[in-house]
C-alpha cells in the first residue's frame, strides 16, 4: 500500500477508536508508514512491534532500529516474533532475546515484553512454563483449534501467569501466509463475523488483531467488536463442526504442529 493511503487507514482506524496498533519489521513499510501518524497520535494508541530472533543483542538492535522506523522513544509491547519457528531453548537463555527483551524494558524502550505464535504449541507452553511475561499472541480461530490447539495447550498457562492474551489469525490467516494482494480470508464463505465472536469468547482473550486492506473491512470489522456478543453453546457446539472441516482441508498451514 502507498504511504499516504496506508496512513490514512491508519488515521481512520484511530478515529473509529482503535487503540491497540500492531506492526513488525516484516511487515515491509509498515512501521515508516506508521511513524509518520504517530508524531501527532502517539498518546492515543498501543503500540506493539516485534523481534523474530533468538539473540538479545539482535532483539535489542531490531528494538531500536523499530523506534527510529516508528520516530517514538518507546513502544507498549515488544514480541519476540513467530516463537514456533525458532529454538525456544535460545530464547529463554541468558544471551537469549528474552532476556534481551528484559533489559530494553528496564530502560524504558518497551513497557511490556511478550511473544507471538503461529504454530508448535509446545514452544509456546515451554515458555509460558519456564518464564513470566506480559503478554501473548497466538493464533486462535474454529479451524485451527483442531490442528494446533492453543485454546488448551497455551492459553490455560498464560491465564495461570495472568498474562494478556491477544488473538490473531481469528478468519484463518492469508492462504500460503501469503499477504502482498487483497484476498479472501482461508475461511472462504463462512462467516467471519462468527469466527470474530469465537476468539473473543475465549476465556482471558483481551483483544482480537485484524489485518486490513481497505476502509471497507475496516468498518465492517469496528462493527463486528461494537456488535459482540459471546457465543452460544449451539453456536459453540456448531462452529466446532465447522473447524473439525476446516482443519481437515487446511492442514498445518502455518507450520508445523509439532
Amino acid at each position: 500500500m502507498e504511504d499516504e493511503a496506508a496512513m490514512a487507514l491508519f488515521e481512520q482506524a484511530i478515529d473509529l477508536g482503535v487503540t491497540y496498533i500492531d506492526t513488525a519489521p516484516a511487515y515491509k513499510n509498515a512501521q515508516k508508514q506508521l511513524g509518520g501518524l504517530l508524531q501527532r497520535r502517539r498518546s492515543e494508541v498501543f503500540l506493539v512491534t516485534k523481534t523474530g530472533t533468538t539473540s538479545a543483542d539482535e532483539a535489542r538492535r531490531i528494538l531500536e532500529q523499530s523506534l527510529q522506523d516508528l520516530q517514538t522513544s518507546q513502544v507498549d509491547l515488544t514480541y519476540v516474533h513467530s516463537v514456533g519457528g525458532l529454538d525456544v531453548d535460545e530464547v529463554l537463555g541468558k544471551d537469549g532475546a528474552l532476556e534481551g527483551l528484559r533489559r530494553a524494558q528496564a530502560q524504558g524502550l518497551t513497557r511490556y515484553v511478550g511473544f507471538s505464535a503461529h504454530n508448535a504449541p509446545w514452544k509456546a507452553a515451554h515458555l509460558l512454563r519456564q518464564a513470566d511475561v506480559d503478554v501473548i499472541m497466538c493464533a486462535f480461530n474454529p479451524g485451527d483449534r483442531h490442528t494446533y490447539n492453543f485454546e488448551e495447550e497455551v492459553l490455560p498457562l498464560a491465564r495461570a501467569q495472568n498474562a494478556g492474551v491477544a488473538a490473531m489469525k481469528v478468519y484463518g490467516g492469508a492462504r500460503g501466509m501469503s499477504y502482498e494482494t487483497p484476498r479472501p480470508s482461508a475461511l472462504g464463505p463462512h462467516d467471519h463475523q462468527q469466527a470474530l465472536r469465537y476468539a473473543l469468547s475465549l476465556p482471558g482473550v483481551a483483544t482480537a488483531v485484524i489485518g486490513i486492506f481497505n476502509a471497507g473491512e475496516l468498518l465492517q470489522n469496528v462493527q463486528w467488536v461494537k456488535d459482540y456478543t459471546p457465543l452460544g453453546n449451539i453456536e459453540k457446539r456448531d462452529l466446532d463442526s465447522l473447524g473439525r472441516q476446516l482443519s481437515s482441508a487446511w492442514g498445518p498451514h502455518y507450520g508445523p504442529a509439532r
